[in-house]
């Protein structure tokens, strides 16, 4: 075939492509192949989510439905740990530290008083069965219709739970679900989403979930998102994989395969500072406290992973709230942790902050988010993460002082977040366009097809 007769070939092949509903511009590529532009229409995550953005919920759907079939982390109807392993052995987490990850989420939740609560992404119920006891009313959602069958069997008192995805708040079985258990158009005072962000493809599908999250909770309430992996601190996290797999690597081996993994990481991670953008962007004032989790054991539980909550509605803030003083940590981190924290907190409300995470940093005065909730002993506080560092820690005392106006939270240098749905769009829309290909031209060899991120890298002739 001559060179032309390529050319004219890979010009119709492209011709063929722009006209796939997903595809929104398709032209050769100097190397022989094909570069093409996703349609927006079928990246977009509202109003409703496109086709391969589905594809990318779905897989997860799939993945859970499985995981919770086969229930081999089963140990009780009420502690299901199905799916909770270590990235570093692939080993069930210990009992004893999920335990411990159940109760301080537990804390978490019950800290903010609600009555009526909906959670999204239900799971196996590990937080349902503790939680409709203290509770008025509670409806779950999750993807996995055996999840769902399951805690609708168990018959757990003022409870609903349907199947439905987490950005499906508005969705006529969820509605008539709390319309159910709560009372017609009665809203929920709490919405939670629990250890589920990581399953999001990207801040787009974060940011609809939460403004449907917002749209749903009553004035006054609170969201709650919790367990989410930090995209500060993924290279920390697959640092430390790495290590663990190869302890006689050098440093720069060590942080170039750290780096490769993060890149294809395949879970969502993010900074607080990205749920702030995204809830800035609703009629309603939003304040925002962002919590260390302070389980006892190290794993990555433990180290990379925080809670947000947001509280919601002219009650959240404004006129009449207090005026909180801040001190450093280094002004008192001579004397023991307990001495250190009474003499700070005295006269609150007070945030103490710049306190280094010993998990995550060597440096004088550093401590881990367990030993402060342990000094803290019981009193009216809350271990925070530091927005702009997350190897810092910061108390609040009394903890309704820790929720900052979105507005006012600092913004951090670096990425966001890392996003793994276009690593998906990459893989999956060029296998959508060769089936498409074969059914047009079943006798043509389909050539290389190239996903590029956007007009830039398209006109630029950027593979």
């Amino acid at each position: 075939m001559s060179d032309n007769t390529t050319a004219e070939h890979t010009g119709r092949i492209a011709d063929l492509l722009a006209a796939h509903p997903w595809v929104a511009r398709a032209r050769p590529a100097p190397d022989g192949g094909v570069l093409i532009v996703p349609h927006p229409s079928a990246v977009a995550a509202s109003p409703e989510p496109g086709p391969l953005l589905r594809e990318h919920l779905e897989q997860w759907a799939e993945v859970y439905e499985w995981v919770y079939e086969a229930g081999e982390g089963r140990h009780s109807d009420d502690l299901d740990l199905s799916g909770w392993r270590a990235s570093d052995t692939g080993a069930p987490l210990p009992e004893a530290h999920m335990r411990d990850w159940v109760d301080r989420t537990l804390d978490l939740v019950l800290a903010q008083n609600p009555t009526r609560l909906l959670e999204l992404g239900c799971g196996t119920g590990l937080l349902a069965h503790r939680l409709h006891p203290r509770l008025d009313g509670y409806v779950g959602t999750d993807v996995a219709q055996v999840a769902v069958d399951r805690l609708t069997a168990a018959g757990l008192p003022r409870t609903a739970f349907v199947r439905a995805a987490a950005h499906e708040t508005a969705a006529s079985q969820v509605w008539d679900a709390m319309d159910t258990v709560f009372g017609p158009d009665v809203l929920p005072d709490c919405v939670l989403l629990n250890s589920v962000t990581q399953c999001f493809p990207d801040l787009a599908y974060l940011a609809a979930v939460l403004h449907g999250a917002l749209a749903a909770v009553q004035d006054g309430g609170t969201v709650i998102v919790g367990d989410n992996r930090h995209s500060g601190l993924l290279l920390d996290h697959f640092g430390r994989l790495e290590r663990a797999r190869d302890p006689e690597a050098d440093d720069t081996t060590i942080a170039a395969r750290a780096a490769t993994d993060a890149e294809a990481d395949e879970e969502l991670s993010f900074t607080p500072a990205a749920v702030a953008a995204a809830v800035a962007a609703q009629p309603r004032p939003v304040r925002m406290s962002v919590h260390a989790r302070t389980m006892a054991e190290d794993t990555e539980l433990t180290r990379y992973r925080y809670d947000i909550v947001l509280h919601v509605g002219p009650h959240a803030g404004g006129p009449g709230a207090h005026r909180v003083r801040r001190t450093s940590w280094d002004e008192h981190r001579g004397s023991g942790i307990r001495e250190a924290l009474r003499t700070t907190l005295h006269g609150a409300p007070v945030v103490v902050h710049g306190i280094p995470n010993a998990l995550l940093r060597d440096a004088p005065g550093a401590v881990t988010p367990y030993a402060l909730r342990q000094a803290l002993d019981g009193a009216d506080a809350a271990v925070l993460l530091d927005v702009a560092d997350p190897r810092m820690l910061a108390v609040a005392a009394p903890a309704r002082c820790a929720p900052v106006a979105v507005e006012d939270l600092p913004t951090p240098s670096g990425p966001a977040a890392h996003e793994p749905f276009p690593l998906f769009v990459r893989r999956r829309l060029p296998e959508v366009l060769r089936d498409h290909l074969r059914r047009a031209e079943p006798h043509a060899t389909p050539p290389a097809i190239s996903v590029v991120d956007g007009i830039e890298d398209f006109e630029g002739g950027h593979a």
